[in-house]
């Protein structure tokens, strides 16, 4: 039986894998001790203030935190001078102790069982809608593409210093990145101007990081993003974590298999719900694994982390792939 790990890579590849990747047990998201330093609300948690002072509230119920755009709470009110209002925190005040408890826990992770992940979370395009508020973040993209450009490299240049100093400490073969790009149903920017404000970003940012040695990088946007999936290829994207139905998924495996993998086709509010049952789990489970195969798809929970909203559900998903994997494969005579 294949470990965790090399069934992944069996799956990524177009090899020959033993039963379908359950979820996320092929890699550890760690939270760096900058995540850490900078701070996020815990479930629960309201009004809290991190170390870009953006204020976010992770209500009960809901699926994660989300930014609080009173506007009191706003970081950046007016673009056009956004230097009076950005100011990054120092990556560099995250003392060598952390940094050394960090270490213990990547080299407790057995390499040939799972990846050790960093964990780096909001991305650039939700960090500037986290400063400036996502109504008003869309409209400087049309009415102030200079300022905007300006403050995506300054959120790059930090994220370099970040990566940097992960490197570092740690040698890390895959990294695990938060950035919704969409909604439900559309990305929030068109391709075009996606690609005109974040193609080169993400392509120095992804690049450094494969340039100090990591292998995998897995991209979280629970989305529709199928218009950017060439873009992801370009900048570096191995996985899309958070694929949903509403990108057409075994057309997206047909076209792009082979250069990215899709991580998904579970959608959380489908399963993840009061009174969820496992009979339902098993069918959604069932449905996604028919539709995409075996190869370059891994069935897992849109959510983009390894948890869920109400208990027991992300575990009845894992039991479920294990589950079908049997029927599959022995249906298949694979």
């Amino acid at each position: 039986m294949l470990t965790p790990k090399q069934n992944f890579l069996e799956v990524k590849n177009g090899g020959h894998p033993d039963r379908f990747v359950k979820q996320y047990e092929y890699f550890v998201p760690m939270f760096t001790p900058i995540g850490k330093m900078i701070g996020m609300p815990m479930p629960g948690e309201l009004n809290y203030v991190n170390g870009w002072g953006v204020t976010s509230s992770w209500a009960p119920g809901q699926p994660g935190a989300f930014p609080v755009h009173t506007p009191d709470k706003i970081v950046c009110k007016d673009i056009e001078h956004w230097q009076d209002y950005v100011h990054a925190p120092d990556p560099k005040k995250v003392s060598e102790t952390a940094w050394e408890e960090y270490q213990a826990r990547f080299e407790s992770i057995d390499p040939n069982e799972q990846y050790a992940a960093p964990f780096l979370s909001p991305g650039i395009f939700e960090q500037t809608h986290y400063l400036m508020e996502i109504k008003n973040c869309l409209i400087a993209f049309y009415e102030n593409p200079d300022e905007m450009h300006e403050l995506i490299k300054y959120l790059v240049d930090w994220e370099l210093q970040v990566a940097e100093l992960v490197c570092d400490h740690i040698p890390c073969k895959a990294m695990f990145h938060h950035d919704d790009w969409g909604s439900q149903t559309s990305t929030f920017l068109s391709p075009d101007m996606w690609a005109e404000f974040f193609l080169d970003p993400y392509k120095e940012l992804y690049g450094y990081w494969k340039e100090r040695g990591v292998e995998i990088i897995i991209h979280h946007s629970d989305s529709y993003a199928a218009t950017l999936v060439p873009y992801m290829i370009e900048v570096g994207i191995d996985v899309w974590q958070g694929v949903m139905n509403s990108n057409n998924i075994p057309e997206l495996i047909e076209k792009y298999g082979g250069q990215i993998t899709f991580m998904g086709g579970v959608d959380s509010a489908t399963i993840d719900y009061e009174g969820w049952t496992q009979e339902v789990v098993d069918q959604r489970v069932k449905e996604a694994c028919d539709a995409c195969g075996p190869l370059y798809f891994i069935p897992c929970a849109s959510q983009g982390l390894p948890l869920s909203n109400f208990p027991g559900v992300y575990a009845a998903t894992d039991d479920a792939i294990d589950r079908y994997s049997k029927i599959y494969w022995e249906e298949h005579g694979l």
